[in-house]
């Protein structure tokens, strides 16, 4: 396992804030909670753990800048690195109780993902990824699945919510794939879909309207994990574009097709 003083560092951090969203989940009927948009849930927790983690990596790394899902873009003094953070990925799961959510957090190095950590605090699962030393979760080695047929896969999604564009678009996507594999899942993280992807629970997964914060360190878990990561049109450019698609190279290139074929017929 990494033990690399920046692995340390991150991994301290998300650990502080997940001990509060710990706290705070055994009392959600208690949090204040308001609504950004449509569909999309803000509450005391994630402030809560956001401002843990924005305390302890500003201070492990004080000339780092962030890129933060509730207080935006912090520049840094260096112009080189940059956190992407989500302090509660699946607030919706967390607010009606449902025990799947996260903390995310990515490192970025003039323009590449370098190091992330994902930690489930329900199921105690520590992800960590480092640029050229491995993907794990606590202490076991993490490859991607080495299924190759779609028809054994089972893949996972976001489906887009209320207020969100192109409904007809992705449903299109959706039953097109949906012919295609085992099976679909959506469980409302995509920083997790993204950690089971890496660990070769899921074959694949994709989504569109996904934020930084959310895939960052998602990226590196999945490539250092062997898998394949593009944005949905099969280019480097997930947050220029705000859309994922990963697997193994075979499943990646077999759904990427599956998906092209879809949005040719919207």
């Amino acid at each position: 396992m990494i033990r690399s003083p920046l692995m340390t560092v991150m991994v301290d951090a998300v650990m502080k804030a997940a001990k509060s969203l710990r706290r705070d989940f055994g009392e959600v009927e208690n949090l204040q909670v308001s609504r950004k948009g449509p569909g999309d849930f803000v509450s005391l927790a994630d402030h809560r753990a956001e401002a843990i983690l924005r305390e302890s990596l500003g201070k492990a790394r004080p000339e780092y800048g962030f890129v933060l899902e509730e207080g935006g873009i912090v520049e840094g003094r260096d112009g080189q690195h940059r956190w992407h953070v989500d302090p509660l990925d699946g607030t919706t799961n967390f607010l009606h109780g449902i025990p799947h959510y996260c903390v995310s957090v990515g490192l970025e190095r003039d323009g590449m993902i370098v190091a992330g950590v994902i930690y489930d605090p329900i199921k105690d699962e520590l992800f960590i990824a480092e640029r050229g030393k491995g993907a794990f979760v606590n202490n076991r080695r993490l490859r991607v699945a080495g299924r190759t047929d779609p028809l054994d896969a089972v893949v996972a999604t976001g489906i887009p919510t209320i207020g969100k564009k192109n409904h007809p678009g992705f449903l299109k996507e959706l039953a097109a794939v949906m012919v295609k594999c085992a099976g679909v899942r959506r469980m409302g993280s995509a920083a997790l879909d993204l950690a089971y992807v890496a660990a070769g629970r899921y074959d694949a997964y994709w989504e569109h309207g996904v934020q930084s914060w959310d895939m960052a360190a998602g990226i590196i878990l999945v490539r250092e994990a062997g898998g394949y990561v593009t944005d949905a049109a099969g280019k480097d450019a997930m947050f220029a574009s705000g859309s994922i698609a990963c697997g193994n190279e075979a499943m990646h290139r077999a759904f990427m097709d599956v998906l092209k074929s879809a949005r040719a017929t919207a």
